[in-house]
């Protein structure tokens, strides 16, 4: 689905994965749950591009349903992975970047749903931090939003005025957003603080991990938690 011109949300995938066009190749936020790498390469396919064509995968934090086909898209095409130095610890290691939380209900839930979130190590080729810009989309910044994880990275692009949130906030049915909480975000308090980070930023399109894309964002960034 095509999200502005030359930006993509590929369906079907649990944790939204987006692709970006520009003349030198293309550039995946994301990687959805292991052996979603056939549905990503398919919707390439679709968009008239060979596998070759995928120049950078960009991970947003080392969670299973965000990695768990990088191993097999960087077989696959030859990408170049991008992490921050803490999730690309985590990604190389085959592991999260963090212990979930919980216990009674929600700790069970979390072990029963474990074997669907198993990634396989996957090489990091290059580390990226607060503030650098990457030569993508115009300029794609990339902004600490630590919180979800301890190493979580959102990217923002103000050429198109879209974020990509990975899972630093939800994207409700209703299109407001919501910050990260609960049993599988690391720290709360930093969560809150990534999200004002990410409301002063000018988004008018919000891209994150789950939910739908929220278009007029302005306003629409939580205020209270």
């Amino acid at each position: 689905m095509e999200i502005v011109s030359n930006v993509h949300h590929i369906p079907d995938i649990i944790a939204n994965p987006f692709l970006i066009i520009d003349p030198d190749g293309l550039t995946l936020i994301d990687a959805g749950l292991a052996r979603n790498d056939g549905k990503v390469l398919k919707y390439i396919a679709q968009l008239g591009y060979a596998p070759s064509d995928l120049k950078r995968v960009i991970i947003t934090h080392a969670d299973g349903d965000h990695v768990g086909s990088l191993a097999a898209l960087k077989a696959a095409t030859g990408a170049h992975v991008y992490a921050s130095s803490i999730e690309a610890a985590a990604i190389e290691a085959g592991r999260s970047s963090r212990e979930l939380k919980g216990g009674g209900v929600q700790r069970l839930l979390f072990r029963l749903a474990a074997p669907f979130f198993r990634a396989k190590p996957a090489k990091v080729d290059e580390i990226i931090a607060d503030g650098q810009v990457l030569p993508i989309l115009g300029g794609l910044q990339v902004i600490d939003t630590a919180g979800h994880t301890p190493g979580h990275v959102s990217l923002y692009a103000p050429s198109a005025k879209i974020l990509f949130a990975g899972d630093s906030m939800v994207a409700e049915s209703d299109g407001q957003l919501r910050t990260s909480r609960g049993g599988n975000t690391w720290d709360e308090a930093k969560a809150i603080e990534s999200t004002r980070t990410q409301a002063a930023l000018g988004a008018q399109i919000v891209c994150c991990g789950h939910g739908p894309v929220v278009r007029d964002a302005a306003g629409k960034f939580p205020t209270t938690n």
